[in-house]
């Protein structure tokens, strides 16, 4: 019996990106899946559920051959065009950042499944950055420091480097960080 189950799961495989799949906030992403299977189907179903860290997976569309239920709630943000079960999230927003679980059900003899899980990471384009001088006045060479502080309205991942001169500066007795 086994060996008999394990004979009908291979014969459906489900292939999806390995990664994380990185999207820009107010884009849309498209998250490609593929399938195949060596049996004949008299019905092939796709499922698509979404899961944020510490809550249940929420069902967000599905089809059964041609004809795609989707959640009344995403119906205008989740596009599915069966038999292709890649899935398109458009606009993507920061609470779309999580895991996207898809199984696919294959009925013919017997029915055969397989599901897989895609990690989804919103980024949100850096805004252009602004220079704080402290003072304002700046100072004299050789007298007093000066202070650059630089920030940034919006963005995900942000890291600063200084540079002077097209070099990158680097701590030292005339340069501290924070």
């Amino acid at each position: 019996l086994f060996h008999f189950y394990a004979g009908i799961c291979s014969a459906l495989k489900l292939t999806v990106p390995s990664h994380t799949i990185h999207g820009i906030e107010g884009q849309p992403l498209h998250l490609s899946v593929d399938y195949n299977f060596n049996a004949t189907a008299s019905e092939i179903q796709i499922i698509w559920l979404f899961e944020r860290s510490q809550s249940n997976p929420k069902y967000v569309l599905g089809s059964v051959n041609q004809r795609v239920v989707p959640d009344l709630e995403y119906q205008d943000k989740f596009t599915l065009i069966p038999p292709n079960a890649s899935l398109r999230i458009n606009p993507l927003h920061l609470s779309d950042e999580g895991n996207y679980i898809v199984k696919v059900n294959v009925r013919g003899n017997g029915t055969i499944a397989a599901s897989q899980k895609i990690q989804v990471a919103v980024d949100v384009p850096v805004t252009k950055p602004t220079v704080h001088t402290e003072p304002s006045s700046g100072v004299v060479e050789y007298v007093g420091n000066i202070t650059l502080r630089c920030t940034v309205d919006r963005g995900t991942r942000v890291t600063y480097q200084w540079m002077k001169n097209g070099k990158h500066l680097h701590a030292g007795p005339n340069y501290t960080f924070s």
